[in-house]
């Protein structure tokens, strides 16, 4: 495929992101970082640090909130640092999420909370295969503009 192509159809998916809602004005941001930058790359850094940190999160509180006694406190500090990660990089939906996940754990409602984790789990993978097709369609570009360079 075309390099030109490929690229129209990345401009599609990332409207398609903010059509969404999957990400904010931060995800913007952060792209602008790449753009004109020598440190190519470093965007796909902070997404992919997001992705696994977001990840190692959710499991964290999954853990949390099956123990027969959960304690509420260290959910919300796991809520509170996703909360931080996912502004960071504009991931509008796991922020959203994380903030109706707030409001089950106040209530100190198990059940509540296993439900809004299901909530956030999707919604985090919505974002994550999101992201992940963004830049795997970023580093299609890429190759073709170093095979036109060769």
């Amino acid at each position: 495929m075309a390099a030109a192509a490929l690229r129209a159809q990345l401009n599609a998916h990332i409207a398609s992101m903010y059509a969404t809602g999957s990400v904010d004005a931060y995800f913007q941001q952060l792209q602008s970082m790449d753009e004109g930058s020598a440190a190519t790359g470093f965007v796909a850094e902070v997404i992919n640090i997001f992705l696994n940190d977001a990840d190692r999160i959710i499991n964290d509180i999954a853990g949390l909130l099956n123990q027969p006694e959960v304690d509420f406190y260290k959910v919300d500090a796991l809520v509170h640092q996703l909360i931080g990660s996912s502004s960071t990089v504009g991931a509008k939906k796991v922020k959203l999420a994380c903030i109706q996940f707030r409001q089950s754990y106040v209530a100190k409602s198990k059940e509540r909370c296993l439900m809004a984790l299901t909530l956030l789990r999707n919604e985090f993978c919505d974002v994550r295969n999101q992201l992940q097709t963004m830049m795997q369609l970023e580093r299609q570009i890429a190759a073709l503009r170093e095979e036109d360079l060769c």
